[in-house]
């Protein structure tokens, strides 16, 4: 799972400080027994010094190796004897003065070989929660409150439905596709006018999908280019992909609003990129736009409309702008 940068950063950063705090109260937890019980501190050292003890027999000349081997085994066995009794009588678990791992998988590196460890995956699924939390706000987008009843329940004869009828087919596939994404699910396209809930319903989708733990970059059109221009003309010192390197390798890509953002030459070529590198690479998106399907191609290309009208699954927002109707 692709995470952004800043939020592998800083989920690296509270596994970096879980992982000393858990060291200095495990360090702490092993000197206070070492206080209560001095003879379990010499006798632990002295423990640690059988592999340096074997070695030395087996180099020492004039000796008997194995006598003095059966020795060591036998002075061994007593002082494992003798930590035993002391545990016991300070009613003590032999794992209370054991180093334990933050994580028994990783050790707390965050990693298994080259593979992202639970624990870290955890993290990085909860600062993604907070990184959407702080765009979309105080966090009303989910989808039990999604309002059916303000959508018209009379037939329109251009639909050939009702608008209601209509928008509970495109509410329950969003459920689905929320409930049900991998990063092998295909890409949507809602369009419709103005307020019409297409905003909060892909809110809802970037909520659950991150939830569940895939990696969601959600964010404006006019963001997103703005991103993209600054990778492209700002200052040389300036890493421009990774600027943009999130909007291309997350799971789950959002663009909100497109259509809202100054369309020129560039941001016509930054779309194509983003819309073709990802259908390329297999990664779903979805994006949001108030423009009509007629006006797609005029607006942006004919390259750029085939691929939203053709690959993507298009939705379409019917009914009165719904920011408009009093609130519940």
């Amino acid at each position: 799972m692709a995470y952004s940068e800043a939020v592998l950063q800083k989920a690296q950063a509270r596994l970096a400080q879980a992982r000393e705090e858990n060291e200095r109260e495990t360090s702490a937890r092993i000197e206070g027994i070492y206080v209560r019980y001095p003879r379990l501190r010499e006798i632990d050292s002295q423990l640690r010094e059988t592999s340096a003890r074997i070695m030395a027999v087996s180099f020492r000349r004039g000796e008997d190796p194995a006598s003095a081997m059966e020795a060591l085994k036998k002075e061994n066995l007593a002082l494992q004897q003798e930590r035993e009794w002391i545990l016991e009588s300070g009613d003590l678990d032999p794992d209370d003065l054991v180093k334990t791992p933050i994580c028994p998988s990783c050790g707390g590196t965050g990693y298994v070989g080259a593979v992202m460890c639970s624990c870290l995956k955890e993290l990085c699924r909860q600062e993604q929660k907070k990184e959407l939390s702080a765009l979309l706000g105080a966090g009303r987008e989910s989808f039990d409150r999604f309002r059916l009843d303000v959508y018209p329940a009379e037939y329109d004869q251009r639909l050939g439905q009702s608008p209601r009828t209509l928008m509970q087919y495109v509410y329950s596939n969003a459920v689905h596709y929320a409930k049900t994404f991998t990063p092998a699910s295909g890409s949507l396209l809602f369009i419709g006018a103005t307020g019409l809930g297409k905003t909060f319903l892909s809110a809802c989708i970037a909520r659950a999908v991150a939830d569940r733990g895939y990696s969601v970059v959600y964010d404006t059109a006019g963001h997103v280019f703005s991103e993209f221009e600054a990778a492209k003309f700002g200052p040389r010192g300036d890493d421009g992909a990774a600027r943009t390197r999130k909007y291309l390798e997350c799971d789950l890509l959002i663009l909100d609003d497109l259509g809202t953002e100054m369309t020129t030459q560039f941001v016509v070529s930054a779309l194509y990129q983003l819309v073709n590198t990802r259908l390329l690479e297999q990664r779903p998106s979805l994006i949001s736009t108030n423009i009509p399907v007629a006006e797609l191609e005029t607006r942006y290309s004919a390259q750029i409309a085939s691929r939203l009208l053709g690959v993507y699954e298009v939705y379409k927002f019917v009914g009165s702008d719904v920011r408009r109707l009093p609130k519940p």
